[in-house]
């Protein structure tokens, strides 16, 4: 399993944003989606729920749980 960071980080290369466009997209600031995907920070269960519907993917899969 992926650490949390690294997870977000994967799925939003794997979906070809930078962060600056996924922050254009979702309204989520830049500066919140390094820290993120950093570590220094750990988002709300609704910006998770919000990034998990912008890529229509589970929570589970945005934070990289396999089963």
């Amino acid at each position: 399993m992926l650490n949390f960071g690294e997870a977000l980080k994967q799925q939003r290369i794997s979906n070809g944003l930078s962060q600056n466009q996924l922050a254009q997209k979702t309204g989520i600031s830049q500066q919140n989606l390094s820290r993120w995907e950093n570590e220094e920070k750990t988002p709300s269960i609704i910006f998770c729920a919000q990034l998990a519907d912008f890529y229509g993917i589970s929570l589970d899969e945005l934070v990289g749980r396999k089963f």
